[in-house]
């Protein structure tokens, strides 16, 4: 079994492996002609569940044969340009060279004796983009697992920096858009779900900020602590921004920690083109970035930035085994300082190869190719009378709804859409998302290939009618029978 260690004696060993599995998948995406194969749980359970895992294979041949249909032939493309579902990203291959290198290594971010130049460059890659948000020489930040992640650790420290230990007394300000993971961390913290605090938004998505006012005010008056205010920059359904600049005005009138969730609006970092929509987020205690979803990165890929590094002790715990408190004293740079996780993957590494090869702009303006075609493909949902468009993006998200000219009950509007969003997955023809808003079903382009074209878009949309047309009529059918 020692055949099977990465060393020295089995380099080679290494190499054909590696380049066989590469081979591959090369071959598998060449191929790929549909995001998705269609394939239902029935159909890949059983092949899942007849494998024996205390029968091993032997050798790395047979398990890529085995690999092909267990998870190869089935897997969903995000490289495909009709994959319009969530916040995934194609990748770019200088990335998933750093994925195949770090993997190797193994480094673990966590201390110095663990990873030497794999701290440096992390560090180096959180100080790059804290100064592309705007911060100064003592700001600071650490990867993470993903925004989830990041917004979790921007309020404990807001938690932390509030001016009260009663717990009861503190509130979150969110917009009614934000990401659920504020109500989970706040569930997580001990603050429990009603501590967050909804603020509506108005008809273009974003907070607003006359509500958020009213809201803190009475906070106040209450004699409750305005923990934080969560402003987002990049909503998950609507691509929408909050305004940044209005609400770090509040947010220091009303002694407010202000947290952005960029998670997905941070490819505006690095946009040539629409970096000022992002105006205001230097003001922002801290910040979430999410490298895999704008930068084009492999899962996982994010961080936390914090203006003020030496929030980050909140997060700090020093064990004797690990990160003694005479490490610090020596000035000897432990991330595990300032994270949430201990052992943790050199994700930065990823990035890294992508800057060193493409350079900033280079990823921007694969950014700017999305939203320049989110509008493309508004205009051509604006001028569709089969489709309701809810909003012009800002980024790159489309969500609309199919409208038949001869059904006027919404509930059923909603069931055709849903039905036609499902057989088009069923089809593997194209993915696309859905989400409600006003209480209504919607469906939802997330735009992130840069390879999608606006022919892509018809096609989906030709197809999304004619599933749910194909149910209407369906049921036209039962209803007069």
């Amino acid at each position: 079994m020692r055949s099977h260690l990465l060393n020295d004696t089995t380099a080679e060993s290494y190499r054909r492996s590696v380049t066989e599995g590469v081979e591959r998948v090369a071959s598998k995406l060449a191929a790929t002609r549909r995001p998705f194969t269609g394939a239902g749980v029935e159909d890949i359970a059983p092949l899942i569940d007849r494998v024996d895992l205390d029968r091993p294979l032997g050798d790395t041949s047979a398990v890529l044969d085995e690999l092909e249909d267990v998870y190869l032939r089935d897997a969903v493309y995000f490289h495909h340009p009709r994959y319009l579902g969530h916040l995934n990203c194609p990748v770019v291959i200088p990335a998933v060279l750093g994925e195949a290198v770090l993997s190797a290594v193994n480094s673990s971010l966590d201390t110095w004796d663990q990873s030497a130049g794999g701290t440096l460059i992390e560090r180096r890659l959180i100080d790059w983009t804290a100064g592309r948000v705007g911060y100064g020489p003592a700001a600071d930040g650490v990867f993470t697992s993903g925004g989830s992640q990041s917004n979790l650790q921007a309020l404990l420290l807001a938690r932390e920096e509030a001016k009260t230990d009663d717990l009861a007394k503190l509130r979150i300000f969110s917009s009614e858009c934000s990401h659920f993971s504020v109500q989970k961390s706040a569930q997580l913290l001990g603050l429990g779900r009603s501590a967050v605090v909804s603020i509506p938004c108005g008809q273009d998505k974003r907070m607003q900020t006359v509500a958020l006012a009213r809201a803190l005010e009475r906070c106040a008056a209450e004699g409750n602590v305005p923990m934080a205010v969560v402003a987002t920059a990049g909503t998950t359904d609507f691509g929408s921004l909050d305004p940044l600049p209005e609400i770090g005005e509040l947010c220091e009138r009303y002694g407010a920690w202000f947290h952005v969730d960029a998670a997905y609006g941070c490819g505006l970092l690095v946009s040539p083109t629409r970096r000022h929509l992002l105006n205001g987020i230097e003001h922002a205690d801290s910040v979430t970035v999410d490298y895999h979803k704008s930068f084009f990165q492999p899962v996982s890929s994010s961080a936390i930035l914090v203006k003020d590094g030496t929030t980050l002790r909140h997060a700090t715990y020093h064990a004797d085994y690990l990160n003694p408190r005479r490490a610090a004293e020596e000035r000897i740079p432990n991330q595990v300082d300032k994270s949430l996780q201990t052992t943790r993957r050199f994700d930065a590494l990823k990035l890294w190869m992508t800057l060193r090869t493409m350079g900033a702009d280079g990823i921007g303006s694969l950014f700017d190719e999305v939203c320049d075609l989110a509008v493309e493909g508004w205009r051509l949902l604006a001028a569709d009378p089969r489709y309701d468009v809810v909003v012009e993006p800002t980024l790159s998200t489309l969500v609309f709804r199919y409208i038949p000219d001869a059904v006027t009950s919404p509930a059923e509007i909603d069931r055709a859409n849903l039905y036609a969003r499902k057989a088009l997955f069923a089809s593997g023809e194209a993915v696309v998302a859905g989400t409600k808003t006003g209480g209504r079903q919607y469906l939802k382009f997330t735009l992130l290939n840069p390879e999608t074209t606006v022919h892509d878009i018809a096609a989906v949309l030709d197809l999304i009618a004619g599933h749910a047309e194909q149910y209407l009529g369906e049921n036209l059918v039962h209803a007069v029978s």
